[in-house]
């Protein structure tokens, strides 16, 4: 596992999804174990892993399959 910064995002596109701006300017689409970070414009840190094989129809960055998270 590794450790994501950056900034929580709600995205509207395709009915909605959570997406983490990291801090070096990255775009990750968020699933998996998302409570107590579902909040736009959140400061956070998650342990977790970009799936390089997964597809979604959000298409607005690398999926980041995240074990935990926590407000910074």
């Amino acid at each position: 596992m590794a450790k994501f910064r950056g900034t929580v995002r709600k995205n509207d596109l395709e009915g909605g999804h959570w997406q983490l701006e990291a801090d070096d300017g990255t775009a990750y689409v968020l699933e998996g174990a998302l409570q107590g970070i579902e909040q736009d414009g959140a400061k956070v840190e998650i342990d977790g892993a970009v799936d390089k094989n997964a597809m979604g129809f959000a298409m607005t960055g690398p999926i980041l399959r995240v074990k935990s998270g926590k407000k910074v």
